[in-house]
């Protein structure tokens, strides 16, 4: 019998190591944690610009105008899914607010990664009450 705490722990560890490739530009690493026919989108996989398979994910992440991640600020375990909250780079000293992706794995692959314009919206997706103060 499967240990779902042990199963959602491995995600979360799964999701910090494909950070951190993306951060290195390690696209090599990246596709590996991918499933072939991973969905990324912010909200619909069917819209222009999104991505419907690990080919596309990867062609999105090498477009020169790209920026890297951004700072990691939190992952939160949701089971099957982790939210992944990020602070995107900005120029001129300015702070950017901060963005969340739902990442959902299956069989130690991302399956999906949703993005989200907050981190409540994204706690929300998972059911979980985002807290009264605001992650910073």
């Amino acid at each position: 019998m499967c240990d779902d705490r042990l199963v959602s722990s491995a995600n979360v560890e799964l999701a910090r190591r494909g950070y951190e490739a993306l951060r290195r530009g390690d696209l090599g690493a990246v596709a590996a944690l991918l499933d072939e026919n991973v969905k990324w989108h912010w909200g619909d996989p069917l819209a222009e610009g999104a991505c419907r398979n690990r080919a596309q994910a990867l062609a999105w992440l090498r477009r020169p105008e790209r920026s890297g991640p951004g700072e990691l600020v939190e992952m939160i375990d949701a089971g099957e899914r982790v939210v992944v909250v990020l602070r995107p780079p900005v120029g001129d000293g300015e702070q950017a607010p901060l963005r969340a992706a739902v990442a959902s794995f299956h069989d130690g692959k991302v399956v999906e990664i949703r993005g989200y314009d907050s981190p409540a919206a994204a706690l929300s997706a998972v059911g979980r009450v985002a807290p009264l103060q605001p992650l910073e």
